[in-house]
């Protein structure tokens, strides 16, 4: 898509986004992409529930990383600090609950 509209890939991004809040504001249907068949206006429900369930898997990565990345070496260098012990136990939550969305 930068290709075609001359466009860097933060401005396409972003324009992205902004579609997506209009498409939301307006109650058109969502505007999903695939691989196989590029961007897609008022999909199928299973398409856009694998879409959802793709994105959702690459931000459960995303946020395993930054525990196992950030948080974890965190709390091994301060471990008594009480925001550590504090965002460890809510951190964990909320991959417990991607982790069951994701697999279900």
């Amino acid at each position: 898509m930068t290709r075609a509209s001359g466009l860097s890939d933060s401005q396409v991004r972003s324009g992205l986004a902004c579609l997506r809040d209009i498409i939301a504001e307006n109650g058109y249907p969502p505007l999903i992409w695939t691989r196989a068949d590029g961007y897609q206006l008022g999909a199928e429900p299973a398409a856009l529930q694998a879409y959802e369930r793709a994105v959702l898997t690459g931000k459960l990565t995303e946020f395993r990383w930054f525990l196992t990345g950030t948080v974890a070496p965190h709390a091994a260098a301060h471990p008594g600090d009480k925001w550590v012990k504090h965002i460890i136990s809510q951190l964990n939550s909320i991959e417990s609950t991607l982790d069951l969305v994701v697999a279900s």
